[in-house]
C-alpha cells in the first residue's frame, strides 16, 4: 500500500510541464482544425496551414491555449462558467490581436486580414471572432482540459520524463529555425545582408521562394 501511495506522478497537477503539453497540443489541434475549415470554404483545396517548416504545428494556437491554461488553470473548477467564457473572449482577441501586429511590424508579414469584416479592430481581430474564442476558452477550459489533464497524468512518469524533454528541444528548435528564417525574410526585404554564419545559412536554406511554398496562406506586407 505504502509503495502505491507513493508511486511518482507525471506532470501532476497545474505545473510547467502540463502547461507545455498544452501548448503543444494547442499547436497540432489548430492546424487540423485550420486545414479542415480551409478544405470546406475553398472548394475542397487543401492547403497547408502549419506554423512551423517542420511538422503540423501552429504556435499560434499553442500560445493561445497555453495562455488560458496559465490564466484560467488554478482555479478552473470553482470558477463560474459566466467568468471563464467573458475572460476567454478577452484573452482570445488579444492574443489574436498581438500575434497578427508582431507578424506585420517584425516579420513584415500577413497571415490575415479582417479589415472587411463586421466589427473588425484594425483588421487584426473582430468582435465576433472574440465571442467565438470565448466559447473555444469555455469548451477548452470546462471540458478538454479537465479529461487531457487526467490523461496526461496516466503516462508513466519513467517515459514521461524522458520523452518529455526530447520532444521539448525538438519543437522549440523547429519554432526557433522557423521564426529565424522569418526575421530574414524581413531583412532582405529591407535589403540587410546577414552578417553572421547563421544568417548565412538561413538565406541558403530557407529563402523567399521556400517560406512562401511553404506557407502558402502568408503574404509580404506591401511597402
Amino acid at each position: 500500500m505504502g509503495r502505491r501511495m507513493n508511486k511518482k506522478v507525471f506532470a501532476k497537477g497545474y505545473c510547467g510541464i502540463k502547461i507545455f503539453l498544452f501548448f503543444a497540443i494547442g499547436c497540432l489541434a489548430g492546424t487540423f482544425w485550420e486545414e479542415i475549415l480551409y478544405f470546406f470554404q475553398h472548394d475542397f483545396v487543401w492547403v497547408d496551414r502549419q506554423g512551423v517548416i517542420y511538422g503540423p504545428f501552429s504556435p499560434i494556437y499553442g500560445v493561445g491555449v497555453s495562455i488560458f491554461v496559465i490564466l484560467l488553470g488554478r482555479h478552473n473548477a470553482s470558477r463560474p462558467i459566466w467568468k471563464t467564457y467573458l475572460y476567454s473572449c478577452l484573452i482570445g482577441g488579444a492574443t489574436e490581436y498581438a500575434t497578427s501586429l508582431i507578424a506585420d511590424k517584425v516579420f513584415h508579414v500577413s497571415f490575415w486580414d479582417y479589415s472587411n469584416l463586421f466589427l473588425n479592430i484594425n483588421g487584426r481581430t473582430t468582435v465576433p471572432y472574440m465571442l467565438f474564442w470565448g466559447l473555444g476558452g469555455l469548451i477548452l477550459m470546462k471540458l478538454v482540459y479537465p479529461f487531457i489533464s487526467h490523461w496526461i497524468e496516466k503516462i508513466p512518469y519513467s517515459f514521461g520524463r524522458v520523452a518529455f524533454p526530447i520532444f521539448t528541444a525538438l519543437l522549440m528548435v523547429d519554432i526557433i529555425l522557423t521564426y529565424s528564417a522569418f526575421g530574414r525574410m524581413a531583412l532582405r526585404d529591407s535589403g540587410i545582408q546577414p552578417y553572421t554564419v547563421y544568417g548565412q545559412f538561413l538565406d541558403r536554406c530557407y529563402d523567399d521562394e521556400f517560406m512562401m511554398q511553404k506557407f502558402p496562406i502568408m503574404k509580404e506586407k506591401e511597402s
